[in-house]
């Protein structure tokens, strides 16, 4: 079932829960997240990087994608996650996303808001939400931490940019932590109610259910999932070991460990 960003995001605050965004990049990752939503019966967004874009990738996951949501009875979107630049929303936009994320972050403030105010211009033009990043998350090999979301910042980053949601700051990474984060809450608290946004959660990975549960309370709509996604795909890559199968029936296994860690995450979040 196609919902939009703006969608399936309003689905999270009715009931009190945040939408897991999966990112995939191919078939049994799709299909696992797909076996997920259809054995949890949750809303779920299925997401592809950015870099996909720039390459013959997304023509071959996009549909499948596409697929998958078309037989899932529950709520679905397609999402470009961290769109580097407009040339890649366009690209995202002509496979048929329904959500996109452009990621200007690392700019100054004042070249963020252009960046993402154009940005939100072309997707309305296509009926497409949009999100944006204030306060860059960086990934968990940095040298240092940046510095989290301003308050101020945020009330003025959503006037003028007319993003439907908002990623943020509050202490999280992309990667794999040595030592689980904690959530900055009372921020993540005041940046929702300053600015009415869903607020997204990057570097969902390794997050500790309780500090989920709080940011959830605080006002996350959406959490994203990318690295624990794939070591689950690994890991049952390597579980079948050296046995010499069709390719087909070796990938069932993957396909089911990314199912497995979709089905702990939905629920986790309190979506399914």
């Amino acid at each position: 079932m196609v919902c939009d960003l703006k969608e399936i995001l309003a689905l999270g605050d009715a009931g009190g829960f945040a939408i897991p965004a999966f990112n995939v990049c191919n078939m049994e990752a799709v299909v696992g997240v797909m076996q997920a939503a259809t054995e949890t019966g949750a809303p779920v967004i299925f997401q592809m990087y950015s870099r996909l874009f720039d390459n013959p990738d997304a023509s071959f996951v996009a549909p499948m994608i596409h697929e998958a949501i078309r037989q899932l009875k529950t709520p679905a979107a397609f999402h470009l996650d961290h769109g580097a630049d407009i040339p890649q929303v366009l690209r995202a936009l002509r496979l048929g996303v329904n959500g996109v994320m452009i990621d200007a972050s690392a700019l100054p403030l004042e070249e963020n808001i252009r960046v993402t105010r154009r940005a939100v211009e072309l997707c309305e033009a296509c009926g497409v939400p949009v999100e944006g990043e204030l306060g860059h998350v960086g990934g968990v090999r940095d040298e240092k931490m940046s510095d989290f979301t301003d308050l101020e910042e945020a009330e003025r980053f959503a006037k003028e940019t007319g993003v439907s949601a908002l990623a943020v700051m509050v202490g999280t990474a992309h990667g794999r932590y040595k030592k689980a984060p904690v959530l900055d809450i009372p921020r993540t608290r005041a940046i929702r109610e300053r600015t009415g946004l869903p607020i997204v959660l990057h570097g969902g990975s390794g997050v500790p259910d309780e500090q989920l549960r709080l940011a959830i309370e605080a006002g996350v709509r959406k959490v994203n999932f990318a690295t624990d996604l794939y070591y689950a795909f690994l890991d049952g890559v390597r579980a079948m070991g050296d046995q010499v199968l069709p390719v087909d029936l070796f990938m069932r296994e993957p396909t089911r460990a990314v199912k497995d860690f979709a089905v702990d995450r939905i629920r986790r979040l309190g979506a399914g």
